[in-house]
């Protein structure tokens, strides 16, 4: 399967923690960040504001163990299912995602 990266060569990657469905949080991955975590069964992630490859956890510790990568019906968007060392937010919340629109 050809996976859809975008015109910046970037496909989004949900996180969700593999043990509680919970997800986590929402980065990008170019070519290389995916073979970096296929490789070593670490998150590894592309950040579009520091132009840079990131792995999650290299400065906090909380590090995301890979356990499986699902990939959508239209080949343009990942599912990481992970078990997290830690918080997933630079927050320290568990989620990203611990916000209610009003």
């Amino acid at each position: 399967m050809e996976l859809k990266y975008d015109a910046n060569g970037l496909i989004p990657a949900v996180v969700q923690d593999v043990e509680s469905g919970q997800v986590l949080m929402v980065a990008w991955m170019n070519p290389e960040a995916l073979r970096l975590t296929r490789e070593t069964g670490e998150a590894h992630f592309w950040s579009r504001s520091r132009q840079e490859m990131w792995r999650k956890g290299a400065t906090s510790g909380n590090v995301m163990q890979v356990r499986g990568i699902l990939v959508d019906c239209d080949a343009d968007t990942l599912l990481l299912q992970v078990v997290p060392a830690g918080p997933a937010c630079h927050t320290g919340a568990t989620s990203c995602f611990f916000r209610t629109l009003e």
